[in-house]
């Protein structure tokens, strides 16, 4: 991976900190450090291996789509433990990182996606399944759950 010129998100995001610190908006400063360390962990990790200086908006996109998933799991043991205020504050913070990122698709929309997916890559069985998630990887990073996509192509190339 080159060196990144396009940091768009990493700035919005550091503004945001900034706007938080200045407003004293507490849950909002502490969940925006945790998106900063986390996208300087996996920075780190980048030149550890060699290959470039830092992670670019597409790998951002990811990052915070994981910390999301992640929060969720942990709301849904919250709920399930009888731990309310805990999981409020769960997803309070899955609503702070939702805020950067773009426009979820809908089911439609992804449906769709996914059928010009295996149209473009001429996908005819399950086996073609890793053809089509890189399309959509590629096109899509941040819009959609590629966790829900890939059981979507799944389904779609087993009815073929």
């Amino acid at each position: 991976m080159p060196i990144v010129e396009d940091d768009m998100l990493r700035d919005t995001i550091q503004t945001a900190l900034n706007a938080a610190l200045k407003a004293g908006e507490a849950k909002k400063l502490a969940t925006l450090r945790l998106i900063v360390a986390a996208i300087k962990d996996k920075d780190i990790a980048v030149r550890t291996k060699g290959n470039g200086e830092a992670i670019g908006d597409e790998d951002i996109l990811g990052l915070l789509q994981t910390m999301i998933k992640q929060r969720q799991e942990s709301v849904r043991l919250y709920r399930e433990a009888g731990r309310g205020e805990l999981a409020d504050e769960e997803e309070s913070e899955i609503t702070i990182i939702r805020g950067f990122l773009p426009e979820q698709m809908d089911a439609d929309a992804i449906s769709h996606a996914i059928q010009s997916a295996i149209d473009e890559v001429g996908a005819q069985s399950v086996k073609d399944m890793g053809k089509v998630m890189a399309i959509l990887k590629e096109n899509f990073s941040g819009r959609m759950d590629f966790a829900v996509a890939s059981k979507h192509v799944k389904d779609m190339l087993l009815k073929k």
